[in-house]
């Protein structure tokens, strides 16, 4: 019998007398390996030996994308449409090598979670079918679709959104019904949808995906100045960013618990309305306002919705809230327990974001981000170009409000303030709130956020960085408001 050697202290067998150990595990421990690689790599396990052979048959989760999991750097490298077919084939084999592996094609094993993402336009029809076949036969819990276009938003014409509407069309009118059917979530992308005289082709998707909870369209709409109704019984998280439409209406989704609307280009005073949305509970909107945006009065844009969070992110550009009293909001905000408000411009003051505070009598947290984006820093040509108001960022947010004294918050915990600096106005700030909050606990000061970028390195940063700073600000506060409150600094180096 051949001896063991020595391999830096380690006693190592020959090969032909070593114990195969990764082999002796578990199945479900071998399973756990297996499902964490892509799908080529799990196929390929099944060669490894007879003991392998079976595990990629047992596999529960399927995951198959295009390439990796960087969309946007795949989409980068495809020069021609033969990129897109060749692209689309690896997903082909990739579904077909797992579904088609014994004993899960004799129905041993079942898929419970299902996530596709290929290029739209040069589907194989013939895996598509494979797939609804799979869902058709299997109790498939979560079955996700995303379709990528060739080109992405940033790059994509007007004629670009025309052509690959038609192909949506004539792929959801060349699936198998049981494709659409089975589906939980769905992630569209760059698509103009015409609407017919009957019916536009976004609700007949909605229609079709009976199951769907989940629905994401990025840079979509049915043509200029259109609009979408969105009606379905268990859609329960609904993002909308970059939205061509000019009104979007949530007309009746009674399941409905998250929303994220972003970056509209609509000219309407409300760009969207709450019809039927009883469980609405979290609203993110996020948007560059031009000077064509209306300023959006939440007590009537949310209409009946009464939700309990609540994220505004400003981009650095035109506050497009108006602020509004307790008596209009006391409906929308009765429920109302946590508020971010994100990236507010440093020319902005901060005293107009208190009208949240006195017509949420429910709120607990308070976050407040300031920050000039970077990224956003344009000459007046540029401003001109992309139609950014001239006017001061937050013009039109002037309220009236009672005196400090004559209104008590008592439910208030938090208050986060991003982006702090040592200034009047943030000073002015947290004291407004503590003479409001009366049982205000924390109040935590963080310094601006960077991004790295040369622009943002250069910029001086007013946040407290000695302990002589932070006890001249303690004593600028009337810490008597407040007697179980604490100050933080998170970002302090000290």
């Amino acid at each position: 019998m051949a001896k063991p050697f020595a391999v830096k202290g380690i006693n190592v067998e020959p090969e032909d007398n070593r114990e195969d150990r990764l082999s002796s595990l578990p199945d479900d421990v071998l399973l756990n390996i297996v499902e964490r690689l892509n799908i080529n790599g799990a196929t390929r396990t099944s060669m490894l030996s007879g003991r392998w052979r079976r595990i990629p048959a047992m596999i529960s989760k399927l995951h198959v994308a295009v390439g990796s999991s960087d969309p946007e750097r795949d989409r980068s490298k495809l020069s021609y449409a033969n990129d897109v077919v060749r692209a689309n084939a690896t997903i082909v084999e990739a579904i077909r090598s797992i579904l088609l592996l014994e004993n899960r094609s004799t129905g041993l094993y079942t898929v419970r979670l299902m996530c596709l993402q290929f290029f739209l336009g040069h589907e194989d029809i013939g895996v598509v079918q494979d797939v609804a076949d799979t869902m058709a036969m299997e109790d498939i819990g979560l079955a996700e679709l995303t379709l990528l276009t060739r080109k992405d938003g940033r790059r994509c014409t007007d004629q670009d959104l025309v052509a690959y509407g038609r192909q949506m069309g004539s792929f959801v009118d060349a699936c198998p019904h049981t494709l659409f059917s089975g589906l939980t979530r769905l992630k569209l992308e760059n698509l103009r949808l015409p609407e017919s005289e009957s019916e536009s082709d976004f609700p007949k998707i909605l229609g079709i995906c009976e199951r769907l909870q989940s629905l994401r369209l990025y840079n979509c709409d049915a043509g200029i100045k259109s609009s979408l109704q969105v009606e379905h019984q268990q859609l329960s998280e609904l993002e909308i960013i970059k939205s061509g439409f000019e009104r979007v209406d949530l007309k009746w989704l009674p399941e409905l618990r998250t929303l994220n609307f972003s970056s509209w280009k609509s000219h309407h005073d409300d760009p969207m309305a709450f019809r039927h949305v009883p469980l609405l509970h979290t609203v993110t909107m996020s948007n560059t306002a031009a000077s064509y945006h209306k300023m959006l009065r939440l007590s009537e844009f949310l209409g009946t919705a009464t939700i309990s969070n609540l994220h505004l992110n400003f981009e650095s550009e035109k506050i497009w809230v108006k602020p509004e009293g307790p008596i209009e909001l006391s409906q929308v905000f009765d429920k109302l327990k946590f508020v971010k408000l994100a990236d507010i411009s440093e020319e902005c003051d901060l005293t107009w974001t208190l009208f949240l505070l006195r017509g949420a009598p429910s709120l607990e947290e308070l976050c407040v981000s300031m920050w000039n984006r970077c990224d956003l820093v344009r000459g007046d040509k540029d401003r001109k170009k992309l139609q950014l108001s001239k006017e001061k960022k937050d013009a039109g947010t002037e309220w009236e409000s009672s005196s400090s004294s004559d209104f008590k918050h008592h439910n208030l915990d938090v208050l986060r303030i991003f982006g702090f600096q040592l200034q009047d106005k943030f000073v002015n700030y947290v004291n407004g709130v503590m003479e409001s909050a009366v049982d205000l606990k924390g109040v935590y000061l963080y310094k601006r956020p960077g991004c790295g970028a040369c622009v943002c390195r250069m910029r001086k940063d007013g946040y407290l960085w000695t302990e002589k700073q932070k006890v001249s600000l303690l004593n600028s506060f009337n810490m008597d408001a407040c007697p179980l409150l604490t100050i933080y600094f998170p970002s302090s180096r000290s």
